[in-house]
Protein backbone atom coordinates (compact mmCIF):
# COMPACT_ATOMS: atom_id res chain seq x y z
CA UNK A 1 0.00 0.00 0.00
CA UNK A 2 1.66 3.43 -0.78
CA UNK A 3 2.48 5.63 2.38
CA UNK A 4 -0.24 7.87 3.47
CA UNK A 5 -3.58 5.73 1.93
CA UNK A 6 -4.18 4.40 5.16
CA UNK A 7 -3.67 7.76 8.10
CA UNK A 8 -0.39 7.33 9.53
CA UNK A 9 1.13 3.67 8.89
CA UNK A 10 0.45 0.86 7.26
CA UNK A 11 0.17 -1.36 10.58
CA UNK A 12 -3.73 -0.18 11.03
CA UNK A 13 -4.80 -1.71 7.97
CA UNK A 14 -2.77 -4.72 8.15
CA UNK A 15 -4.42 -5.24 12.51
CA UNK A 16 -7.39 -4.83 9.94
CA UNK A 17 -6.52 -7.61 7.58
CA UNK A 18 -5.26 -9.76 10.50
CA UNK A 19 -8.57 -9.94 12.35
CA UNK A 20 -6.57 -9.32 15.67
CA UNK A 21 -8.77 -6.92 16.50
CA UNK A 22 -11.52 -9.42 17.97
CA UNK A 23 -11.65 -13.02 17.02
CA UNK A 24 -13.76 -12.15 13.54
CA UNK A 25 -12.32 -8.67 12.67
CA UNK A 26 -13.42 -5.49 12.26
CA UNK A 27 -16.36 -3.91 10.18
CA UNK A 28 -17.34 -0.44 9.32
CA UNK A 29 -20.93 0.95 9.78
CA UNK A 30 -21.71 4.32 8.66
CA UNK A 31 -25.31 4.30 9.77
CA UNK A 32 -27.87 7.91 10.19
CA UNK A 33 -31.11 8.97 8.68
CA UNK A 34 -31.97 9.71 5.47
CA UNK A 35 -30.43 12.18 2.82
CA UNK A 36 -27.46 12.56 5.46
CA UNK A 37 -25.17 12.17 2.79
CA UNK A 38 -24.21 8.32 3.86
CA UNK A 39 -23.51 6.98 0.54
CA UNK A 40 -20.61 9.87 -0.60
CA UNK A 41 -19.08 9.42 2.16
CA UNK A 42 -18.89 5.54 2.31
CA UNK A 43 -17.60 5.90 -1.26
CA UNK A 44 -15.16 8.36 -0.48
CA UNK A 45 -13.80 7.19 1.81
CA UNK A 46 -13.23 3.34 0.58
CA UNK A 47 -12.13 5.03 -2.35
CA UNK A 48 -9.28 6.79 -0.53
CA UNK A 49 -7.62 3.56 0.71
CA UNK A 50 -5.56 1.48 -1.38
CA UNK A 51 -7.81 -0.18 -4.09
CA UNK A 52 -9.51 -3.59 -3.51
CA UNK A 53 -8.84 -3.08 0.84
CA UNK A 54 -12.89 -2.09 1.00
CA UNK A 55 -15.97 -3.11 -0.38
CA UNK A 56 -19.63 -1.09 0.70
CA UNK A 57 -22.32 -3.46 1.42
CA UNK A 58 -26.17 -2.19 1.63
CA UNK A 59 -27.94 -1.73 4.78
CA UNK A 60 -31.02 0.13 2.88
CA UNK A 61 -33.83 -2.41 3.27
CA UNK A 62 -35.32 -0.29 0.16
CA UNK A 63 -32.50 -0.37 -1.95
CA UNK A 64 -32.48 -3.91 -2.06
CA UNK A 65 -35.37 -3.92 -4.19
CA UNK A 66 -34.47 -4.55 -8.12
CA UNK A 67 -35.54 -1.13 -10.19
CA UNK A 68 -36.59 1.16 -6.66
CA UNK A 69 -33.73 3.43 -7.97
CA UNK A 70 -34.62 7.33 -7.93
CA UNK A 71 -36.73 6.67 -5.18
CA UNK A 72 -34.28 4.91 -2.56
CA UNK A 73 -31.29 7.27 -4.03
CA UNK A 74 -29.45 4.70 -5.06
CA UNK A 75 -26.07 5.51 -6.28
CA UNK A 76 -25.53 4.57 -10.17
CA UNK A 77 -23.12 1.56 -11.16
CA UNK A 78 -21.33 4.85 -13.12
CA UNK A 79 -20.55 6.85 -9.77
CA UNK A 80 -19.56 4.00 -7.42
CA UNK A 81 -15.96 4.65 -8.82
CA UNK A 82 -15.40 1.21 -9.29
CA UNK A 83 -16.28 -0.09 -6.01
CA UNK A 84 -18.21 -3.29 -5.07
CA UNK A 85 -21.13 -3.11 -3.78
CA UNK A 86 -23.41 -5.59 -2.68
CA UNK A 87 -27.25 -6.43 -1.29
CA UNK A 88 -28.38 -3.62 -4.29
CA UNK A 89 -31.04 -4.97 -6.76
CA UNK A 90 -31.23 -8.80 -4.96
CA UNK A 91 -35.07 -8.67 -4.40
CA UNK A 92 -38.02 -8.28 -6.61
CA UNK A 93 -40.83 -5.86 -5.73
CA UNK A 94 -42.97 -8.08 -5.09
CA UNK A 95 -41.27 -9.86 -2.47
CA UNK A 96 -41.77 -9.39 1.60
CA UNK A 97 -39.03 -7.67 3.41
CA UNK A 98 -37.29 -10.80 5.45
CA UNK A 99 -34.72 -9.63 7.95
CA UNK A 100 -33.61 -12.77 8.38
CA UNK A 101 -32.25 -13.80 5.03
CA UNK A 102 -30.78 -10.24 5.01
CA UNK A 103 -28.47 -11.28 7.65
CA UNK A 104 -27.53 -14.28 6.40
CA UNK A 105 -26.50 -12.93 3.35
CA UNK A 106 -24.56 -9.78 4.38
CA UNK A 107 -22.44 -12.06 6.92
CA UNK A 108 -21.51 -14.26 4.27
CA UNK A 109 -20.64 -11.52 2.42
CA UNK A 110 -19.00 -9.86 5.74
CA UNK A 111 -17.06 -12.90 6.48
CA UNK A 112 -15.40 -13.44 2.79
CA UNK A 113 -14.64 -9.95 2.95
CA UNK A 114 -12.66 -10.62 6.11
CA UNK A 115 -11.31 -13.70 5.48
CA UNK A 116 -10.09 -12.09 2.07
CA UNK A 117 -8.07 -9.01 4.21
CA UNK A 118 -10.89 -6.62 2.98
CA UNK A 119 -12.65 -4.38 5.01
CA UNK A 120 -16.23 -4.50 4.74
CA UNK A 121 -18.31 -1.22 4.79
CA UNK A 122 -21.81 -1.10 5.77
CA UNK A 123 -23.82 1.60 5.14
CA UNK A 124 -27.58 2.47 5.74
CA UNK A 125 -30.14 3.76 7.41
CA UNK A 126 -32.45 0.59 7.80
CA UNK A 127 -31.44 0.55 12.07
CA UNK A 128 -32.74 -3.38 12.24
CA UNK A 129 -30.59 -4.63 9.16
CA UNK A 130 -27.82 -3.10 10.39
CA UNK A 131 -28.26 -4.56 13.77
CA UNK A 132 -29.05 -7.91 12.15
CA UNK A 133 -25.39 -7.69 10.92
CA UNK A 134 -22.99 -6.47 13.37
CA UNK A 135 -24.83 -7.39 17.03
CA UNK A 136 -25.46 -10.94 17.79
CA UNK A 137 -29.17 -10.89 17.56
CA UNK A 138 -31.34 -14.46 16.47
CA UNK A 139 -34.48 -13.52 14.27
CA UNK A 140 -37.49 -15.92 14.71
CA UNK A 141 -38.50 -17.80 11.04
CA UNK A 142 -41.67 -17.46 8.84
CA UNK A 143 -44.37 -19.76 8.40
CA UNK A 144 -46.60 -19.33 5.03
CA UNK A 145 -49.29 -20.77 6.89
CA UNK A 146 -49.46 -19.54 9.23
CA UNK A 147 -48.45 -15.84 7.63
CA UNK A 148 -51.46 -16.41 4.94
CA UNK A 149 -53.98 -17.27 7.43
CA UNK A 150 -53.09 -14.07 9.58
CA UNK A 151 -53.20 -12.06 6.57
CA UNK A 152 -56.80 -13.05 5.40
CA UNK A 153 -57.94 -12.50 8.97
CA UNK A 154 -56.08 -9.04 8.71
CA UNK A 155 -57.90 -8.49 5.25
CA UNK A 156 -61.55 -9.47 6.76
CA UNK A 157 -61.63 -7.65 10.19
CA UNK A 158 -58.97 -5.41 10.04
CA UNK A 159 -55.92 -4.27 12.53
CA UNK A 160 -57.92 -3.38 15.26
CA UNK A 161 -59.31 -6.56 15.83
CA UNK A 162 -56.04 -8.40 15.53
CA UNK A 163 -53.90 -5.65 17.63
CA UNK A 164 -56.71 -6.91 20.06
CA UNK A 165 -55.69 -10.02 20.17
CA UNK A 166 -52.25 -9.39 20.30
CA UNK A 167 -52.57 -7.15 23.73
CA UNK A 168 -54.36 -10.57 24.98
CA UNK A 169 -51.69 -13.10 23.95
CA UNK A 170 -48.31 -10.38 23.90
CA UNK A 171 -49.68 -6.81 26.04
CA UNK A 172 -45.69 -5.98 25.76
CA UNK A 173 -45.84 -6.39 22.10
CA UNK A 174 -49.21 -4.40 21.29
CA UNK A 175 -48.08 -1.65 23.45
CA UNK A 176 -45.31 -1.36 20.96
CA UNK A 177 -47.02 -1.35 17.97
CA UNK A 178 -49.52 0.93 16.69
CA UNK A 179 -53.03 -0.71 16.33
CA UNK A 180 -53.04 0.38 12.74
CA UNK A 181 -49.85 -1.42 11.51
CA UNK A 182 -51.22 -4.69 10.26
CA UNK A 183 -47.94 -5.64 8.90
CA UNK A 184 -46.11 -5.63 11.78
CA UNK A 185 -49.52 -7.04 13.93
CA UNK A 186 -49.23 -9.80 11.50
CA UNK A 187 -45.88 -10.23 12.24
CA UNK A 188 -45.89 -10.34 15.83
CA UNK A 189 -49.04 -12.83 16.01
CA UNK A 190 -47.25 -14.35 13.60
CA UNK A 191 -43.77 -15.17 16.00
CA UNK A 192 -46.22 -15.89 18.88
CA UNK A 193 -47.60 -18.79 17.29
CA UNK A 194 -44.42 -19.81 16.05
CA UNK A 195 -42.53 -19.43 19.38
CA UNK A 196 -45.16 -19.02 22.21
CA UNK A 197 -44.26 -15.50 22.89
CA UNK A 198 -42.63 -12.54 21.75
CA UNK A 199 -40.08 -9.67 23.05
CA UNK A 200 -41.38 -6.10 21.99
CA UNK A 201 -37.62 -4.98 22.71
CA UNK A 202 -34.33 -5.82 21.00
CA UNK A 203 -31.17 -6.42 23.09
CA UNK A 204 -28.68 -4.69 24.54
CA UNK A 205 -25.93 -3.77 21.81
CA UNK A 206 -23.61 -6.60 21.79
CA UNK A 207 -21.30 -6.62 18.75
CA UNK A 208 -20.65 -10.01 16.59
CA UNK A 209 -17.81 -8.08 15.25
CA UNK A 210 -14.85 -5.55 16.33
CA UNK A 211 -17.44 -2.59 14.84
CA UNK A 212 -16.57 0.89 14.32
CA UNK A 213 -19.94 2.89 13.95
CA UNK A 214 -20.13 6.50 12.16
CA UNK A 215 -23.41 8.50 12.14
CA UNK A 216 -24.17 10.97 9.77
CA UNK A 217 -26.41 13.75 10.42
CA UNK A 218 -27.13 17.10 9.26
CA UNK A 219 -28.44 20.42 10.99
CA UNK A 220 -30.22 21.66 7.71
CA UNK A 221 -31.39 17.72 7.03
CA UNK A 222 -34.88 18.96 6.31
CA UNK A 223 -34.12 21.15 3.56
CA UNK A 224 -31.98 18.30 2.04
CA UNK A 225 -35.24 16.20 2.41
CA UNK A 226 -37.10 18.48 0.10
CA UNK A 227 -34.13 19.10 -2.12
CA UNK A 228 -33.82 15.56 -2.34
CA UNK A 229 -37.57 14.75 -3.30
CA UNK A 230 -37.78 17.43 -5.83
CA UNK A 231 -34.70 16.07 -7.43
CA UNK A 232 -36.76 12.81 -7.61
CA UNK A 233 -39.64 14.04 -9.10
CA UNK A 234 -37.27 15.87 -11.75
CA UNK A 235 -35.16 12.64 -12.48
CA UNK A 236 -38.60 10.56 -13.72
CA UNK A 237 -39.50 9.02 -10.24
CA UNK A 238 -43.36 9.04 -11.94
CA UNK A 239 -41.98 7.21 -14.28
CA UNK A 240 -40.16 4.90 -12.29
CA UNK A 241 -43.38 3.94 -9.68
CA UNK A 242 -45.29 3.52 -12.96
CA UNK A 243 -42.89 0.82 -14.76
CA UNK A 244 -42.74 -1.05 -11.18
CA UNK A 245 -46.54 -1.11 -10.69
CA UNK A 246 -46.92 -2.95 -13.82
CA UNK A 247 -44.42 -5.70 -12.54
CA UNK A 248 -46.42 -5.52 -9.27
CA UNK A 249 -45.42 -2.98 -6.86
CA UNK A 250 -49.10 -2.22 -5.45
CA UNK A 251 -49.31 -5.62 -4.67
CA UNK A 252 -45.65 -5.86 -2.67
CA UNK A 253 -46.51 -5.85 0.98
CA UNK A 254 -43.06 -3.94 1.76
CA UNK A 255 -41.78 -2.10 -1.66
CA UNK A 256 -45.42 -0.65 -2.05
CA UNK A 257 -44.78 1.32 1.54
CA UNK A 258 -41.57 2.90 0.41
CA UNK A 259 -41.37 6.99 0.57
CA UNK A 260 -42.35 7.94 -2.43
CA UNK A 261 -43.52 5.15 -3.75
CA UNK A 262 -46.54 4.77 -1.33
CA UNK A 263 -47.51 8.57 -2.00
CA UNK A 264 -47.02 8.50 -5.61
CA UNK A 265 -49.24 4.95 -5.86
CA UNK A 266 -51.58 6.75 -3.29
CA UNK A 267 -52.26 9.31 -6.41
CA UNK A 268 -52.42 6.24 -9.08
CA UNK A 269 -55.42 5.27 -7.27
CA UNK A 270 -56.86 8.75 -6.32
CA UNK A 271 -55.90 8.91 -2.89
CA UNK A 272 -54.11 12.59 -3.88
CA UNK A 273 -55.47 15.13 -5.92
CA UNK A 274 -52.32 15.82 -7.88
CA UNK A 275 -48.85 14.78 -8.30
CA UNK A 276 -47.78 17.71 -6.40
CA UNK A 277 -50.03 16.51 -3.68
CA UNK A 278 -47.82 13.10 -3.47
CA UNK A 279 -44.62 15.46 -3.79
CA UNK A 280 -45.64 17.07 -0.61
CA UNK A 281 -46.63 14.11 0.96
CA UNK A 282 -43.55 12.54 0.41
CA UNK A 283 -41.00 15.12 1.92
CA UNK A 284 -43.71 15.32 5.16
CA UNK A 285 -43.58 11.27 5.40
CA UNK A 286 -39.65 11.66 5.00
CA UNK A 287 -39.03 14.10 7.70
CA UNK A 288 -41.02 12.19 10.21
CA UNK A 289 -38.86 9.13 8.82
CA UNK A 290 -36.19 11.15 9.48
CA UNK A 291 -37.19 11.53 13.02
CA UNK A 292 -37.51 8.03 14.04
CA UNK A 293 -34.13 6.90 12.01
CA UNK A 294 -32.12 10.09 14.70
CA UNK A 295 -34.14 7.99 17.86
CA UNK A 296 -33.26 4.68 16.96
CA UNK A 297 -29.55 5.68 16.34
CA UNK A 298 -29.27 7.68 19.26
CA UNK A 299 -29.72 4.85 21.43
CA UNK A 300 -26.43 2.57 19.97
CA UNK A 301 -23.11 4.04 22.34
CA UNK A 302 -21.26 2.93 19.78
CA UNK A 303 -21.77 6.13 17.00
CA UNK A 304 -19.55 8.86 17.02
CA UNK A 305 -21.17 11.32 15.18
CA UNK A 306 -20.11 13.83 12.69
CA UNK A 307 -22.24 16.74 12.22
CA UNK A 308 -20.73 16.56 8.39
CA UNK A 309 -19.62 14.03 6.49
CA UNK A 310 -15.30 13.82 6.53
CA UNK A 311 -13.18 11.06 5.31
CA UNK A 312 -10.36 12.55 7.52
CA UNK A 313 -12.24 12.14 10.48
CA UNK A 314 -13.62 8.54 9.73
CA UNK A 315 -10.50 7.55 8.82
CA UNK A 316 -9.01 8.50 12.52
CA UNK A 317 -11.64 6.80 13.73
CA UNK A 318 -11.50 3.43 12.14
CA UNK A 319 -7.52 3.81 12.80
CA UNK A 320 -8.18 4.53 16.83
CA UNK A 321 -9.22 0.90 17.20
Amino acid sequence: MPAGRWGSSRGRLDRVREGDRGPRGRVVAIVGPTAAGKSDLAIDFVASLADGAAEIINADSMQLYRGMDIGTAKVPPAERRGIPHHLLDVWDVTRTADVASYQRDARVIVDRLLAEGRLPVLVGGSGLYVRAVLDELEFPGTDPAVRAGLEERLAQVGPAALHAELAATAPAAAAAILPTNGRRIVRALEVVALTGGFTATLPEHRSRYDVVMIGVDRPDLDARITLRVDRMWAAGFIDEVRRLDEVGLAAGRTASRALGYAQVLGWFHGEFASSEDARAATVTATRRFARRQRSWFKRDPRISWLGQPDVGTVRRLVGSL
